[in-house]
């Protein structure tokens, strides 16, 4: 923690693991999609595809942190979206 408030201090752009990480994740997915659907894509349609997923993820964090008051953190911009996602995907499934 300390290590993230010296980030955060000096005003360095610092994205916590969580969003930082989805990248793999993300790649994951896709491949998992690829495959179910028994299509072949491009190293290019890949690439594309896993740009538009981490350039919406930053464009989430950033919204969060600036609609709650945080503007530039990024480490509570992400854990608001994360949370509000867990929290929608529980409503869903009826858990109230």
């Amino acid at each position: 923690m300390k290590a993230i408030k010296v980030f955060l201090n000096s005003n360095l752009v610092y994205l916590p693991g969580k969003a930082a990480n989805a990248g793999g994740v993300a790649t994951s997915a896709l491949e998992m999609a690829q495959r179910s659907s028994r299509l072949s894509w491009t190293f290019e349609e890949v690439d594309s595809k896993l740009k538009k997923i981490m350039v919406n993820i930053y464009k989430n964090i950033d919204e969060a942190s600036k609609k709650y008051g945080a503007e530039g953190n990024y480490v509570v911009g992400a854990n608001i979206v994360g949370f509000i996602k867990v929290a929608n995907a529980m409503l869903a499934q009826g858990v109230v």
